[in-house]
């Protein structure tokens, strides 16, 4: 589905259903947010559960990732407006956020801002704050496949690296590496400056009103689970739940474990 954001022709799959605002108005409505170089597609199978079972389903590329015009946004902040002007060009009122990496921090920083907006949130492999190493930035700036090296090196379990993929014959570490080079040169250095720079969001986390689950592996080299644990006692209404043996790179380890998580907590929780 393409819609215009800020002027900008912005694209977000919509789980293989038709999106019709007018029809969908009345359905609960759920967006996720892609991590740093990544775009909608790592959402492949949350995403077609949510739209075939009574939610209204946007999976977004950020501006300057995948299918979506302009420059990539600098700024968690600009990241979070954005994602609520997605909203309006959409007709939703009001949706839950799911996030992931920096998705999640964007998430956290909309729910934040914008509390009549966002009806819950699920940060998956969150550190609040998140720093990047000077040696992950500097490669991003001037390698950035020694960068995705780095990053899916330390994205993936172990069991990641030698196989663990749900579908035979496919490799979880190279199917990330070949999804970050997709990306136009200079999104990777600016998406992980944008995490970097974001110093606000414990401050941020303690504004937030609405639902809150952090998912967490505890095999996720990228962002810790101690920040994790943190995070999900900062938040008023948080609840942290650990993923045993996944990576940060946690929905394509273990994609059908992440849709548990995300399914109890939108769907059976809300029900209860």
């Amino acid at each position: 589905m393409e819609l215009s954001v800020n002027g900008l022709a912005s694209y977000a799959y919509t789980g293989g259903k038709v999106l019709n605002p007018a029809r969908d108005a009345a359905l609960p409505a759920v967006v996720f947010i892609h991590g740093a170089e990544l775009d909608h597609s790592c959402w492949g199978l949350q995403s077609r559960w949510f739209a075939h079972h009574g939610f209204a389903t946007l999976a977004v590329d950020l501006p300057g990732h995948g299918r979506s015009a302009g420059a990539p946004l600098s700024s968690i902040a600009e990241m979070a407006a954005w994602v609520i002007a997605l909203l309006d060009a959409a007709g939703i009122a009001k949706a839950a956020l799911v996030g992931h990496s920096m998705g999640s921090l964007a998430a956290l920083e909309a729910a934040a801002r914008f509390p009549d907006r966002v009806s819950r949130i699920a940060l998956l492999g969150n550190a609040t704050p998140m720093p990047v190493s000077k040696s992950l930035l500097d490669a991003a700036r001037d390698d950035t496949s020694r960068a995705e090296a780095m990053i899916n090196a330390w994205s993936h379990s172990p069991h990641g690296h030698i196989g663990g993929n749900t579908a035979p014959g496919m490799w979880l570490y190279g199917a990330g590496r070949r999804l970050m080079a997709r990306a136009e040169r200079g999104v990777l250095f600016n998406d992980l400056s944008a995490c970097n720079n974001y110093a606000q969001g414990l401050e941020q986390a303690t504004r937030v009103r609405c639902p809150a689950l952090v998912l967490s592996g505890n095999r996720d080299q990228m962002t810790s689970l101690k920040a994790a644990q943190n995070l999900a006692k900062t938040l008023p209404d948080g609840h942290l739940q650990v993923l045993p043996g996944a990576g940060h790179a946690m929905m394509a380890e273990q994609p059908d474990a992440v849709l548990d998580a995300l399914r109890a907590f939108l769907v059976e929780t809300q029900a209860a």
